[in-house]
């Protein structure tokens, strides 16, 4: 383990030069590295660069590696017999559209004062270049100090996040020996909503259908048909409302295997988060929770598995009124998925749900939307436990065990392909306007992000 009265010196040389790394983050995000466009592929280029030369002149030995797609950037330090851990975040960013409700020009960032605090305005300043730079200031403290970095580390910088990391799996898969550590380190997430500090131990995963059901040939006279031929909607609609029942519950058979109830240390942590579920349904205009009898709010949005409709469509919707028994209908239908439950297996259920519906003179097509598994951390790991006081220490407040009802395909991939954990701890705030307009980072979060790391880095060393 470090030495613990180095930490303090560390501290205070991140404070000091929190001004010459605030000048580093900004010259990085004016890269307008936007991995979904391909006229900015230079750009996306040039950001791998830039982070190359920095981490070299760190002490790391780092390298940009070409894809099929945009690069990746992988570094290391010296081995020395310490734990082995692996740092992720994406360099990539956002496009910018729609470029008039930006207040300045997005890659152009700025350090602006606002009624909350300091803030670093632009585009990526909180996804994820202004996160990932907290790792590298924590480094750069290290090096100051210890006169070396710490050891055993590896760096994975990824171009592609913000356009579904086509390369990221096969990169895994081609570099498994070289990557592989005892526990991965993650910081695309972000501080709980009241700003307290927070590791995501668990994240939901997610199953993509959208179903086609086509009865007629063409679109058929309501008045001639009406009654007698089957009709697309109507289809889909019954089949659509049976995958609930009164009490919030997917029906398909087995969707819940594999699905666990909350750990009473995790059920204490989010009971002691105070979470008000009006208050939060009041933030988008409704009031009243519903979902699965008998779960609270925190296990429904974090814990429990969901089936929802996302889009359904068919006929006409058009100006007026039009008397038709349509042609097709279609829906767009997602499934999180929690625990162990298997993403085909529910792709599976879902179909032969559907098909059940479907009269014999009309057809049903799937068209299928990704799939990934919930990712559960062991949270008995040692590292766990310490990273959590190394924050609560940092941030003077409690740090919490968390989960998210979204996804992040990265802890799954690492995971499955290098056999290893995550450990998600990230400095956003809700209001930070990823993939927005006026996108900001705020000073705060960056200083005390990069401090949070020292003590993480003291603690596991």
């Amino acid at each position: 383990m470090a030495d613990q009265s180095s930490l303090g010196d560390m501290l205070t040389q991140l404070d000091k030069g929190l001004d010459d790394a605030l000048s580093r983050l900004t010259e990085f995000l004016r890269i307008p590295s936007i991995s979904t466009d391909p006229a900015h592929a230079a750009d996306v280029r040039a950001a791998a660069e830039w982070l190359r030369a920095e981490l070299a002149s760190l002490g790391f030995d780092a390298a940009v590696h070409d894809t099929p797609g945009h690069p990746m950037v992988v570094a290391r330090s010296a081995p020395g017999g310490a734990r082995p851990l692996l740092f992720y975040g994406h360099y990539d960013v956002q496009p910018v559209d729609p470029l008039e409700l930006w207040d300045r020009p997005p890659f152009d960032p700025a350090i602006e004062e606002t009624p909350q605090g300091r803030v670093i305005r632009g585009r990526g300043a909180s996804d994820d270049k202004g996160q990932l730079m907290t790792f590298v200031e924590a480094f750069r403290a290290w090096k100051a100090v210890h006169g070396t970095l710490p050891t055993d580390l590896i760096l994975l910088f990824e171009g592609e996040e913000e356009s579904g990391s086509p390369s990221l799996r096969p990169f895994l898969q081609q570099h498994a020996d070289e990557l592989k550590a005892s526990l991965a380190v993650i910081c695309d997430t972000a501080r709980y909503a009241d700003g307290r500090p927070a590791i995501t131990t668990q994240l939901r995963g997610l199953v993509g259908q959208e179903v086609v059901i086509e009865a007629a040939d063409r679109d058929l006279h309501s008045g001639s048909f009406g009654g007698l031929a089957a009709n697309p909607i109507m289809i889909l609609s019954k089949a659509l409302a049976a995958l609930k029942d009164d009490h919030g519950r997917v029906t398909l058979p087995g969707f819940y295997d594999g699905v666990a109830d909350l750990p009473p240390e995790l059920a204490r942590d989010w009971d002691a988060l105070g979470f008000d579920a009006a208050e939060f349904l009041g933030r988008v205009g409704l009031s009243s929770p519903i979902g699965e009898t008998g779960r609270t709010p925190l296990e429904m949005v974090w814990n429990r598995p969901t089936a929802e409709i996302n889009g359904i469509a068919g006929g006409y919707a058009g100006a007026g009124f039009k008397t038709v028994l349509p042609a097709q209908a279609r829906a767009k239908v997602s499934f999180r998925l929690t625990g162990q439950q298997d993403p085909q297996r529910i792709r599976d259920a879902f179909q032969n749900h559907i098909r059940s519906f479907v009269p014999a003179d009309c057809r049903v097509s799937f068209h299928d939307h990704g799939a990934s598994p919930a990712s559960v951390m062991d949270i008995s790991d040692p590292a766990f436990g310490l990273a959590k006081d190394a924050l609560t220490e940092e941030w003077g407040q409690e740090a919490a065990f968390i989960g998210a009802g979204g996804s992040i395909p990265i802890a799954g991939d690492f995971r499955e392909i290098l056999g290893m954990d995550s450990l998600l701890i990230g400095f956003a705030r809700d209001d930070d306007r990823i993939h927005s307009p006026n996108e900001k980072y705020d000073v705060e979060s960056f200083a005390k992000g990069a401090r949070s790391w020292a003590r993480i880095l003291t603690a596991l060393r």
